[in-house]
């Protein structure tokens, strides 16, 4: 799909954005990480958990270059493009060390540069590298990933796609008002503001009420309805796909033509320079998921997990850049899919975890082709809220977890109060995932539960030692190991 995302005007500009990428990449090493996720995957928490254990010398065991000792300073720096806000590290490491809260979600685009000096496990490198490399992460919300496929789709076959998605399952009862507002108006009716702005305001009401805790659904673009920023109540966001179009184009001045009219308007201008001047110029993805939502909404929300991941993976430029091709435009060479809050599992069930990630990406990899491509999927927890107990219960021993629930959780009808600790069963995920995503399959009983960051204690020096993670240090290795080899 990558393919037809962008027409020549497009790859020019991409080309001579990579171009001064490489050259400034000549003076200055730099590698672009694209940092997102879907909805409450833990995106900021990632990104400052991963930075807060490089600064802090963080247990990292599985990252190579620290675990050898070969990296000797890490610092911040100034980000290298001034037009994009930067990531607010030292405001979300401060929610989660010092008032143990979780940071704000992530609601636009944002950039962190942080650099390593290191020295190269290869000699010959060491003679020709300056063994410095920085790292640009660049932090967007998963809304707008999912955006980028209605690149290749006209107004006709987004409404299509749409509409039929919104009349199976789960989302029918929640797009009966929307639908039948968008029929009694009818598509060829003269074009209104207030009858568009109705329409828009039913539209963008549907999508939320798919995202909700209980609905916990993932595939709905376009993102910018549930996230508007400063475009709120512009035309390009007051728009909607309309049922039952006639063949045809759509007569001038009729309502269709002006839903049309504003839906290209969205790909133009929201749309296509996201794609452009940030996300066609990422090196390396990790794209964070919280498959367990999806798991304890059953078989109808982990389908849509897996088709928003296939939406996901159909946008990357996936395969390896030749030495000369790599000047002119740039390839993801390397993906990683994440499922987070593996802490509210036991370990006994992470490999389980993993084996449902990977099922939920096979076929859409498959499909595309991923060659040459780097494809991971692993169990993650950024920041670990919890630690892993035994109790006693009924002559059986349990595996239990064990922290502090966020003020007003409530558990067996007690309501906890942000203090006081507590253990759980948290419940054994399938050994087969496949048996998850069969029309008749029951969900696994699961009880999760949110928990407030961990408690960290200070050195003599008075420094909060570095944020617990789980596997953080392997997605690491598997992101930028190569490139400081």
């Amino acid at each position: 799909m990558a393919s037809i995302l962008t027409n020549f005007k497009d790859d020019a500009l991409i080309a001579i954005d990579t171009l001064a990428d490489r050259a400034a990449g000549l003076v200055n090493p730099a590698v672009r990480l694209g940092v997102t996720g879907l909805s409450r995957a833990g995106k900021t928490v990632f990104i400052s958990s991963l930075v807060h254990n490089l600064l802090n010398g963080g247990r990292l065991p599985l990252f190579e270059p620290i675990r050898s000792g070969r990296v000797s300073k890490v610092r911040l720096e100034p980000q290298p493009d001034d037009a994009v806000p930067r990531f607010q590290y030292e405001d979300h490491i401060a929610a989660l060390v010092r008032d143990r809260a979780w940071p704000d979600s992530t609601r636009a685009i944002s950039q962190l540069r942080i650099t390593l000096d290191y020295e190269s496990a290869s000699g010959w490198n060491r003679i020709f590298s300056p063994g410095r490399l920085s790292i640009d992460i660049v932090d967007y919300p998963g809304e707008w990933l999912l955006d980028l496929p209605l690149l290749a789709q006209d107004f006709r076959q987004f409404s299509e796609s749409t509409v039929q998605r919104a009349r199976s399952g789960s989302r029918a009862a929640l797009s009966r008002e929307w639908l039948a507002l968008a029929s009694s108006i009818g598509a060829e009716t003269t074009a209104d503001e207030a009858k568009a702005r109705r329409l828009a305001e039913n539209f963008t009401n549907y999508l939320k009420s798919c995202k909700t805790d209980d609905r916990s659904l993932s595939t709905l673009p376009p993102g910018r309805f549930l996230m508007p920023g400063d475009l709120e109540g512009s035309p390009a966001l007051t728009f909607s796909p309309l049922p039952e179009l006639p063949k045809g184009k759509p007569p001038k001045g009729s309502l269709w033509a002006m839903m049309e009219r504003r839906y290209e308007a969205y790909k133009t201008h929201v749309v296509s320079p996201f794609f452009r001047e940030h996300f066609a110029r990422l090196d390396r993805q990790i794209v964070l998921i919280d498959a367990l939502q999806a798991i304890n909404r059953g078989t109808e929300a982990l389908r849509d997990l897996e088709q928003a991941l296939a939406d996901v993976l159909a946008c990357f430029r996936p395969g390896a850049n030749s030495w000369l091709s790599s000047f002119l435009t740039r390839r993801i060479d390397k993906v990683l899919i994440a499922a987070t809050k593996a802490d509210h599992l036991h370990h006994e069930s992470h490999d389980r975890l993993e084996r449902i990630t990977a099922r939920l990406v096979s076929r859409a990899a498959e499909r595309i082709g991923m060659s040459g491509a780097g494809l991971e999927v692993m169990a993650l927890a950024s920041v670990r809220a919890t630690r892993e107990a035994t109790v006693n219960h009924d002559g059986h021993v349990l595996p239990v977890i064990v922290g502090t629930p966020i003020s007003g959780e409530r558990i067996d009808g007690e309501i906890f109060d942000g203090e006081k600790k507590t253990a759980i069963f948290p419940g054994d995920l399938p050994e087969y995932p496949d048996a998850l995503f069969e029309d008749a399959a029951r969900s696994p009983e699961l009880n999760f539960v949110r928990f407030r960051p961990p408690h960290l204690e200070e050195t003599r020096g008075g420094l909060k030692l570095s944020v617990p993670h789980i596997r953080l240090d392997r997605a690491m290795q598997f992101l930028l190991g190569d490139r400081l080899a």
